[in-house]
């Protein structure tokens, strides 16, 4: 199954694949409801994107009540609007924290790999996103651990 993999050491922090992925998912540009963030590190001298890893666990699937979310055949977890009843569960659910609340819809939203052509793959211009055949993996553990580490090291600034 193809997968997003990130690669942050990679990452300019550039933010186009906030725009790419907010405007797949709305028709605008509005990274406010993009499903791709962008994290800064070292105060903003690295950056991280992160997204929904689909991850095996599923435990978003687990904890809806509703059975709202569902696999697509492109093998993302994909919340169904017509069944989603916006308890919220499912963003309490995921310890990765990539499950998002919509307060104009009520609706929760998380990334469904655009149907197989992530927006946030191609709109990259480093590679710091992939989609690619490959296990998926936490990308972001080591690194986040690695530049943590250095700001603590310096006194936390």
């Amino acid at each position: 199954m193809k997968v997003l993999k990130i690669v942050p050491e990679k990452c300019t922090g550039c933010l186009r694949c906030e725009l790419a992925c907010s405007y797949m998912q709305t028709g605008a540009f509005q990274p406010a409801k993009s499903v791709i963030r962008v994290s800064p590190y070292e105060g903003h001298t690295s950056y991280a994107p992160y997204t929904c890893t689909q991850c095996a666990e599923g435990w978003c699937m687990t904890a809806c009540p509703v059975g709202a979310i569902t696999i697509t055949p492109a093998g993302a977890k994909d919340v169904v609007d017509d069944r989603c009843v916006g308890c919220k569960l499912c963003t309490i659910a995921c310890p990765y924290g990539t499950i998002f609340y919509d307060p104009d819809t009520r609706k929760a939203f998380k990334c469904d790999l655009c149907g197989g052509a992530p927006a946030c793959a191609d709109a990259c211009p480093t590679a710091a996103i992939l989609y690619e055949e490959i296990t998926t993996a936490d990308w972001l553990a080591d690194f986040a651990v690695e530049r943590s580490a250095r700001v603590l090291a310096i006194g936390g600034r």
